[in-house]
């Protein structure tokens, strides 16, 4: 499935530029009327380290009114979190009506981070594809609009951009130790993410596979995507 994607698709920065005021200027209006349809809204974002999810998120919710919305950066969980279901955290977290949440990175960890560094058991990652069609069954069912987004770029762009982190001062934290060390697994990756992509796609929460290797096609794509998803369903 991700072998077929076409990763060599571009967009020139000039129509970028373009598209980009069009789509943002656009989203700006849909988003207040998810406010005022008091809708909830989910966007997930999953994918390689470096394939764009932050980039998209930026301008994703650059002409957004700051109140209509919340990201959530998913790290490790702490706490009371790492004490429940892993579940429980993303609850808490759902967006309220009228609200839209992004999650960087989301429940879907459990079937990729934590099944590969073996933070949880077999039995348990593997229950984890049914609870998850179920819990975004059971958000979809409330009337929540739920995206998910799985960015891919190919490996040799991934080490492109790793070096550019390394050499660009005000990106270099973007880089760790443990992103070199996960790059060691790609493939293992890979085929959890396909394996997940699978399992978990579903008519109610249906996962968009963005080519990402061209930033400026990818964000597009993404805003696109949204803007078509919430004008047929808010109308």
């Amino acid at each position: 499935m991700l072998e077929k994607l076409d990763l060599t698709l571009r967009t020139p920065k000039i129509e970028y530029e373009k598209k980009l005021k069009e789509l943002q200027a656009e989203l700006h209006n849909v988003a207040y009327q998810v406010y005022l349809k008091q809708v909830p809204v989910a966007i997930v974002f999953e994918g390689m380290d470096a394939s764009g999810k932050g980039g998209s998120i930026k301008r994703l919710t650059e002409n957004i009114d700051p109140r209509g919305y919340v990201v959530w950066p998913i790290a490790a969980p702490s706490g009371e979190d790492k004490e429940k279901h892993y579940l429980y955290r993303f609850w808490k977290r759902l967006p309220e009506n009228g609200q839209i949440a992004i999650f960087d990175r989301s429940w879907y960890g459990r079937v990729l981070v934590e099944r590969l560094e073996g933070f949880c058991t077999e039995p348990a990652w593997k229950r984890a594809y049914g609870e998850i069609n179920q819990f975004e069954h059971q958000l979809s069912e409330f009337g929540m609009i739920v995206f998910k987004f799985w960015m891919q770029i190919n490996k040799d762009e991934q080490l492109k951009r790793f070096k550019e982190r390394e050499k660009i001062n005000y990106k270099s934290w973007k880089i760790t130790d443990e992103d070199w060390r996960n790059r060691g697994k790609w493939e293992d990756y890979e085929q959890a993410a396909e394996e997940m992509i699978l399992k978990t796609s579903t008519t109610s929460a249906p996962w968009t596979l963005v080519e990402a290797n061209d930033k400026y096609f990818a964000r597009l794509k993404v805003l696109q995507t949204v803007l078509d998803k919430l004008k047929h369903t808010l109308k």
